[in-house]
């Protein structure tokens, strides 16, 4: 089976589970279960390594596929695929020329390796007040003998407490860089998270004061990360736009079954609303598999780029509005709590605001069109 039709496989079960894990804020231990069992969680890595062998458009796929289950879980396994996808789908000649030395593949390989066996990695980088903005970091590191100090305050860390290792975005002086911190000893764990919506991505905060190895450092090479967001933003940006679209499949999906079941077809406005939503999201769908497509065939040109930022500002917006829309549509019976498209506008609503959100989306868009340097001095990142 594909590793899309396991995803679609899946997809019930995670949906079973999901009302629960909203409601308490809990972390889908199980559902995290079924990701190990069928091998998703070594989807990006290279066959040689032991995992699939897949590409961002086959990612995009399986995000999409696992959302109309559970948005919840695929944002969580989009923060693990945002690991790996990036250690392993970077071009080896494009690290060489950014000066990452040959040790690095070593190191790479065996955090892919991990997660063929089954290890989840998470995305600590979003901070108070700078939220993913890397230029206003202010979490810190410094060599120590043997390798690196980490320390800093992280918040919206997807999956926090139950991920084997963390991404950790830090700087040093000018320089930003990123690490993989392993999970225990300097990482402590603060209960924050309760939110509207995506509350069993359990995204609480993680203070850090963490010693790691030489070889944590991504890339083994200082202030990697600000370049590496500027050429290639898909996985700061755009990996997020395929679990929306699923959360608004979801949406329609639910209020699909809603209709039927009140014997509300019979209304004109209501097939109406039921009828734009079903246009909004295949358009969205198709835009995320065009930027999909491109990542996969010409990753960091400007034309991919510009689709990196539609797709993440479209799949936000259209979440958002399909599940508001079909909400009305449906009524109040429908926003009671239980009630599976009252959790899923929850979830909708949060699209436009992940980074990048909507208002940074269309600005950057706006400055192309405009011919002009979306990233210049560092605007966004």
């Amino acid at each position: 089976m594909s590793a899309v039709g396991t995803a679609l496989e899946l997809a019930p079960a995670l949906a079973a589970r999901a009302a629960e894990h909203d409601r308490d804020g809990t972390f889908p231990a199980q559902d995290f279960a079924d990701l190990r069992r069928t091998g998703l969680l070594g989807l990006m890595v290279p066959e040689r390594l032991g995992g699939s062998g897949a590409s961002f458009s086959d990612y995009a796929e399986v995000a999409m596929a696992l959302a109309q289950g559970s948005g919840a879980t695929a944002l969580l396994f989009n923060m693990h695929a945002s690991v790996t996808g990036a250690l392993a789908l970077t071009d080896e000649d494009l690290a060489r020329t950014l000066g990452v030395p040959e040790s690095f593949f070593d190191a790479r390989d065996e955090v892919l390796r991990g997660a063929v066996a089954g290890k989840h990695y998470a995305v600590a980088m979003s901070e108070r007040g700078a939220g993913s903005r890397l230029s206003q970091l202010t979490t810190e590191y410094a060599p120590v003998d043997g390798g690196w100090r980490i320390r800093g305050l992280k918040t919206f860390c997807s999956g926090a407490g139950h991920a084997d290792g963390y991404l950790v975005a830090a700087r040093r002086g000018e320089h930003v860089s990123q690490f993989l911190v392993p999970a225990g000893e300097g990482v402590r764990v603060i209960p924050a998270w309760d939110s509207l919506g995506m509350r069993a991505t359990v995204s609480h905060d993680i203070e850090l004061d963490a010693t790691v190895p030489e070889s944590a450092l991504l890339g083994q090479v200082e202030g990697l990360a600000l370049l590496l967001a500027q050429v290639m933003p898909q996985w700061l940006v755009a990996s997020y736009a395929p679990v929306y679209v699923g959360v608004a499949q979801a949406a329609l999906d639910a209020a699909v079954e809603h209709v039927r079941e009140r014997g509300l077809s019979r209304l004109p406005l209501v097939r109406s609303r039921l009828g734009r939503a079903d246009a909004q999201v295949s358009a969205a769908r198709e835009v995320v598999r065009a930027m999909a497509r491109a990542v996969t065939e010409a990753p960091g040109t400007p034309e991919t780029n510009r689709w990196v930022w539609r797709a993440k500002l479209l799949a936000g917006d259209t979440a958002s509005e399909v599940a508001s829309s079909l909400l009305e549509a449906c009524g109040t019976s429908a926003t009671r709590r239980g009630s599976a498209l009252e959790r899923i506008y929850r979830d909708a609503r949060c699209g436009a605001l992940q980074p990048a959100t909507s208002d940074v989306c269309s600005d950057w868009l706006g400055y192309a069109a405009l011919g002009l340097d979306p990233d210049a001095e560092g605007q966004r990142w």
